[in-house]
């Protein structure tokens, strides 16, 4: 598969992959359509690519005007293909990457607040549920009017079931063999 920066600054710019199947990487059509959904939002915003695999979404909102993106990942190829891809996008200055366990940096003390915390684990793992847990038992890794998007396969959603209090499932886009769920902070009482 090959990866590109569909718009913004680094339109064209081909990212480098990850070999094997430790990542879930997003399809051109899909990327447009999550941008086209997020629109002028993206200015501005803080990121978290959760997973980031390539870190083809965090660069892509870097690309169309984000602030900051943290990407993590726990295995080593990725972290460096992701450093590969700020670098040859030009964006290293506007992002942080951290070869850490997801889990246990989300069950940590927030450091920092995100408009968008995208979610891409390995699939077939339940790890998206897992981590979707995580965000709402701690929910000020979010800005109040901060999303959480996850990228999945339509089956892994009908397999798990998250358990959630503090964020509500407000959309979800099916395109082919992915599905995008958006989760939002609920209205504190």
């Amino acid at each position: 598969m090959s990866l590109r920066v569909i718009a913004g600054k680094a339109k064209g710019r081909k990212l480098k992959t990850v070999e094997g199947d430790t990542t879930r990487p997003i399809t051109d059509r899909v990327k447009e359509s999550l941008f086209n959904i997020l629109g002028a939002d993206v200015i501005e915003s803080n990121w978290w690519d959760l997973f980031g695999g390539t870190g083809a979404v965090g660069i892509e909102a870097l690309s169309r005007g984000a602030s900051f993106v943290r990407f993590t990942d726990m295995n080593r190829e990725p972290i460096e293909t992701i450093k590969y891809n700020l670098d040859h996008c030009q964006f290293e200055s506007q992002a942080e990457v951290r070869r850490a366990d997801a889990f246990a940096y989300l069950a940590a003390k927030p450091d920092r607040e995100f408009e968008y915390i995208y979610i891409a684990p390995p699939q077939y793992k339940d790890m998206w549920s897992k981590a979707l847990e995580l965000v709402d038992e701690n929910p000020d890794w979010l800005a109040d009017d901060g999303w959480v998007i996850v990228q999945i396969a339509p089956r892994e959603y009908r397999t798990s079931t998250p358990a959630i209090e503090n964020l509500e499932e407000f959309d979800q886009r099916k395109y082919g063999s992915t599905l995008l769920l958006f989760y939002e902070r609920k209205e504190r009482v």
